[in-house]
């Protein structure tokens, strides 16, 4: 079932117990800790965060809606391979939403909001080598301040939802990424709000949230056992 020990596998009482064992599985399944096929089990799980089985069983429902797991009747609930054709339409999802974003915050960009935004860049080139979480987390921030900052909640939320596909490959294929690039592409974004010009700013998110498409060919070809469609994956553009 993974490792239950895991310094992030506790839960608190400052949020709903069933919320939490969500978080803390959803999170487990994007950083790739527990791969694609590994079973777990809701009566382990149950012990480990000492509730009863109910939470989990929830947690476990929404997972699934999620495309995260798959639960098999009289088998037991497994992680689920990726799905490349979801990973493809959570990119579409984004772009046409973070894009609409970029445009709306370059607008009207005050001082605050900009100084954010180029101290996460500077914290990305920081964790660039050697450290996935810190820099997909980052990452993470850099687009949801834009979101806050455009007042956008639903929007981000509907982004959150579908995001969790993307972010497996992104950690399948993290040593894969051109980190400056994907940093420069972020410099690329805050210039654009800077200048106050909406369209460079959206054109300059598109050219972003399209960088997993160079990278899915490959990882999904180089690690077929976590896939379940890889086959059908197009050629890089």
């Amino acid at each position: 079932m993974g490792d239950p020990e895991h310094n992030d596998w506790e839960i608190t009482h400052d949020q709903a117990v069933g919320t939490q064992i969500h978080r803390i599985i959803r999170e487990r399944i994007v950083c790739t800790d527990l791969l694609p096929g590994v079973r777990l089990s809701e009566a382990e799980l149950a012990k480990h965060f000492n509730v009863s089985r109910q939470p989990v069983r929830e947690a476990f429902i929404k997972l699934a809606d999620e495309g995260l797991l798959e639960i098999r009747p009289q088998r037991g609930t497994y992680v689920r391979k990726i799905s490349v054709a979801a990973v493809l339409d959570a990119r579409f999802v984004r772009e046409a939403i973070e894009a609409d974003i970029a445009g709306f915050v370059a607008k009207e960009p005050d001082a605050a909001f900009l100084a954010r935004l180029e101290q996460l860049i500077a914290e990305q080139r920081k964790a660039m080598k050697g450290d996935a979480r810190a820099f997909l987390k980052l990452d993470h921030d850099f687009h949801r301040c834009l979101a806050e900052v455009a007042g956008k909640t639903y929007a981000w939320k509907i982004v959150e939802d579908v995001r969790a596909q993307l972010d497996r490959v992104r950690y399948l294929s993290y040593f894969q990424f051109p980190m400056e690039e994907i940093i420069d592409q972020h410099v690329g974004i805050v210039s654009a709000i800077t200048s106050r010009d909406p369209e460079q700013a959206s054109a300059a998110m598109r050219e972003h949230t399209r960088e997993i498409l160079h990278t899915l060919p490959d990882i999904a070809r180089s690690r077929t056992e976590l896939f379940d469609d890889a086959d059908k994956i197009a050629p890089s553009p």
